[in-house]
């Protein structure tokens, strides 16, 4: 989906839960200032060990405000945890694979 890597995220930090939540997607937001129209924006998610439903929110924002900016979204090395967390909140197939 989309094309080369145009914008890379500040990666998942290894712990992501409601107190680290704020700060993190602040740093997105500052970050897809950059993102153009039809970009591929990734972030990387492999260092994500703990986390609450919170990180589930942060992912949804992000993917929300790529998509709201004309870009595509690719998301990296989320483990099977969180998307298990996903498929119980019913949002899984916001996630890609």
């Amino acid at each position: 989906m989309g094309g080369p890597i145009a914008l890379t995220l500040p990666a998942l930090p290894a712990t992501l839960t409601h107190a680290q939540a704020a700060a993190y997607l602040a740093q997105c937001r500052a970050a897809l200032a950059a993102a153009g129209r039809g970009a591929t924006v990734q972030l990387d998610a492999s260092a994500l060990h703990e986390f609450d439903s919170s990180a589930l929110a942060v992912l949804l924002a992000v993917r929300r405000e790529v998509l709201a900016r004309g870009a595509h979204w690719r998301l990296d090395g989320l483990n099977e945890r969180a998307r298990v967390l996903a498929g119980l909140y019913g949002v899984a197939e916001l996630l890609p694979a």
